[in-house]
């Protein structure tokens, strides 16, 4: 291409560049299309190049005659002067003034060559950084080279560490499987050894028991016996051994032998026995002569001796390992643990006895004394446990073991050969009862004296009201099963002349009519009246009287004050009566569950009464208290202290059993007061003004007419009547019925409202009377008070 068409081109007009641009960036089919930031950045470039100027170093008339002579072309186009001047200027210092651009190769490199200078002229300080660049391109190729290196190194060791790693591995499962089968094989070893041990003994066995000094009182020959018993034992118990027949013969013979020695050691031993029991006459002879010469009653007593350290020496340790054994078996239960030893120790007793008879004729002291010693091992058992128990059924039970199986039944039977146990069980039945009467205060404390009553325990009347329902459906069920069974009896049971046979049905009913009651229950019995009772049950028969009556006195005590406390409650949740009675009731079951104990329940306390001391103190320091013909001088009252002020010891008896009767009758005349206050508690009222109003005319006062009293007005007494009588006739019925569900007996309701009746009746008498007295015929008819039938009547029907 030309220089020409090139500054041809370089030279084209603005509107030839928007041509083209639009060509670039046409909105239909752009070639390159540009964004509207990027078409402001060509005009922008553009504006500025149009009025770049032409540096000032650049020759340009040299560039311009140049170009006149070099730029010769027939597609020069018209190029300005200036223009032309400038490019061959510019060809001179690229030192391609001379050379001519006639094809496109040298236009290529031509232009290369001008981008090479431009790009040293004006990017030197990115060929900076490019040289930079690949300095550092070069060093990292370096490192990375060496990582590549060292990469190789790695893969190399870790080749090597697993070829170690599996050689190393493979020889320790090598050598566990060596240890293996090394205690394989030591296991073997053991087991054939431990095999072969059984038949290697035989030798052993043979060696001793034939041997010359072989004795079978030896320490050794009860281990060989028993060694011998175990390889028989091994030997038949596998058959399938080599030589089997064999060693079992050889031990069998080795047994015989053993038993033949052990059988001409007893028969001997029997013998030599028997020969000196029949010569029993010598130890007579010496007890018959030990009455005279005291040195035979020594020598007496010597024999004694040895024959008792003889039997301690054997009875000790069977006695110690019997009771052992038993103390194993019966380690939960006492009592079956106390039978068993006492009994052991019974026998062992009589046992010892008939066998010092066969001996001796006369008896000793030091036997009982062996004998005792002997029991007191089964003591120093069953102390240890005693004092632990906390049960109070377990100590009674203990106490009647001890007491009526042991003392009474076999110990009063045989008095003489157990007198050492009578000693050893009467120490324990003492230790038995201290606990008893210990567990016995702590439980009346606990739980008489500290019961803290639950919600059910004073739900009075609902628990009597349910189980009367309860009773009441039974009672139903039952008055049914009986009408069908006599229905089944009027065909079953007549007789040829017709006549039914009642008794079945007589039966039933007198069996119906004399059930229990539900207030009679046990189990509805207030829980501290149940306990004490029981507490006292069991306790009567276990310990002495004495004791006996100071534990009931405290039991009892206790109970009713518990009683007492309960009896508020109620009648502060519920009603008056609901308290009195269910106090009466619990009184009167105390009272009669106490009867059947014959004893006293009394007990006497002394108590120091210091009253004297103190007036003689108080004289002392006060003297003017004391008259003048008595105030000679102060030792008057030294001396009279000294003489007057002793202290007296007083003694009372404190009565349980009189103290539930007082608690009692207090109870019953304060219900029989309160019901008589409720039903005519305002004819007592008004009675006792009339009395006030005549007792004050009879000791001088104004005289008087009840009729014109305000308070006495025939209307007025009227309301007064007809209140009283209303309160009787709509209470009266609820309390009967409240004492027959508390009290449930008809004798003893008849008996407590007898008094309540009875001050009714005398009160309406007392009214008739002074009516009658003070008050006319129309006054009588206003008032209209009851007639006594009428009351009697009332009353009457709801006995």
């Amino acid at each position: 291409v030309p220089v020409s068409a090139l500054l041809l081109t370089l030279t084209l007009s603005t509107a030839e560049t928007r041509e083209k641009l639009s060509l670039w960036d046409r909105r239909t089919d752009a070639t390159a299309p540009l964004t509207e930031k990027q078409m402001d950045s060509v005009l922008e470039i553009r504006a500025a190049a149009e009025t770049l100027s032409v540096p000032s170093e650049l020759p340009i008339e040299d560039l311009c005659s140049l170009s006149s002579r070099s730029l010769q072309s027939p597609f020069t186009a018209t190029v300005p002067a200036s223009t032309e001047d400038v490019l061959l200027k510019g060809f001179q210092m690229l030192d391609m003034e001379n050379d001519r651009i006639e094809t496109a190769q040298q236009f290529f490199a031509w232009f290369a060559k001008l981008q090479s200078n431009m790009d040293q002229d004006e990017s030197a300080k990115y060929r900076k950084t490019r040289d930079d660049l690949n300095c550092y391109q070069e060093q990292c190729d370096a490192i990375l080279k060496d990582v590549s290196a060292a990469l190789e190194q790695l893969d190399s060791l870790q080749k090597q560490y697993l070829f170690v790693s599996n050689k190393t591995g493979a020889l320790h499962e090598a050598c566990e499987q060596l240890l293996k089968e090394q205690s394989e094989l030591v296991d073997l070893a053991e087991s054939i050894q431990q095999k072969l041990s059984y038949f290697n003994e035989l030798e052993n066995i043979n060696t001793k028991l034939n041997s010359p000094t072989l004795s079978v009182n030896s320490e050794g020959f009860i281990p060989m016996l028993s060694k011998l018993d175990d390889c028989i034992e091994y030997v038949s118990s596998h058959p399938n051994f080599k030589d089997y027949p064999v060693y079992l013969t050889k031990f069998k013979q080795c047994l015989s032998k053993a038993m033949h020695f052990m059988k001409i050691h007893i028969v001997n031993t029997m013998q030599n026995l028997t020969s000196q029991l029949t010569k029993r006459s010598l130890i007579e002879q010496i007890e018959q002569r030990a009455e005279k010469i005291p040195e035979y009653q020594q020598l007496l007593d010597e024999i004694h001796q040895c024959y008792l350290d003889q039997r301690e020496q054997l009875l000790n340790p069977c006695i110690r390992s019997t009771i052992t054994d038993l103390t194993n078996q019966n380690s939960k239960d006492h009592c079956a643990l106390v039978r068993s030893g006492c009994a052991f120790m019974v026998h062992v007793c009589q046992d010892e006895h008939q066998l010092y008879n066969e001996f001796f004729t006369k008896p000793t002291q030091k036997l009982d004394e062996l004998l005792e010693k002997l029991c007191l091992s089964l003591y120093d058992v069953l102390r240890p446990l005693i004092i632990h128990i906390i049960h109070l059924e377990t100590l009674s039970e203990l106490c009647s073991i001890l007491k009526n199986e042991m003392l009474e039944d076999h110990v009063h039977n045989n008095a003489a050969q157990l007198g050492a146990f009578d000693a050893v069980v009467k120490q324990m039945l003492e230790d038995v009862q201290e606990r008893l009467v210990y567990r016995t205060h702590i439980y009346i404390q606990t739980d008489i004296t500290g019961y803290n009553p639950a919600p059910g325990d004073l739900a009075y009347p609902e628990k009597l009201e349910m189980m009367e329902r309860i009773a009441q459906s039974l009672k139903e069920e039952q008055m049914k099963q009986m009408s069908q069974e006599s229905m089944f009896s009027d065909v079953q049971l007549e007789d040829p002349d017709g006549r039914r046979n009642s008794n079945a049905g007589s039966v039933e009913a007198s069996r119906i009519q004399t059930s229990v009651s539900p207030a009679d229950l046990h189990g509805m019995w207030y829980p501290t009246v149940r306990r004490t009772l029981v507490c006292l049950s069991k306790l009567y028969r276990c310990i002495d009287r004495a004791v006996f009556q100071g534990l009931s006195q405290e039991a009892l005590s206790a109970c009713i004050q518990s009683l007492l406390k309960a009896s508020d409650i109620i009648l502060k949740n519920k009603t008056q009566i609901d308290g009195q009675l269910f106090l009466i009731k619990h009184l009167l079951i105390m009272r009669e569950q106490i009867a059947p104990f014959h004893t006293d329940f009394a007990i006497k306390e002394i108590s120091l009464d210091l009253k004297k001391t103190r007036d003689a103190a108080f004289k002392i320091l006060n003297p003017k208290a004391v008259p003048k013909f008595f105030r000679l001088n102060s030792h008057n009252a030294i001396l009279e202290f000294l003489l007057e002020g002793t202290p007296e010891i007083k003694e009372h008896y404190i009565d349980s059993k009189k103290d539930v009767d007082r608690h009692l009758k207090f109870s019953c005349e304060q219900f029989i007061q309160q019901q008589t206050q409720i039903f005519v508690g305002n004819l007592e009222e008004f009675l006792t003004k009339v009395a006030a109003l005549k007792t004050m005319a009879i000791q001088g006062g104004p005289t008087y007419s009840l009729s014109q009293q305000p308070w006495a007005q025939p209307a007025k007494i009227n309301d007064v009547v007809m209140a009283t009588y209303r309160v009787m006739k709509s209470k009266l019925p609820s309390t009967l019925q409240s004492m027959s569900l508390y009290l449930a007996n008809r004798d003893t309701e008849f008996i407590l409202f007898k008094p309540v009746r009875n001050n009714i009746q005398q009160v309406f008498q007392r009214l008739h009377a002074l009516l009658q007295e003070e008050y006319s015929g129309e006054d009588l008819q206003i008032i209209a008070c009851p007639s006594m039938e009428q009351v009697n009547l009332l009353l009457s029907v709801n006995k």
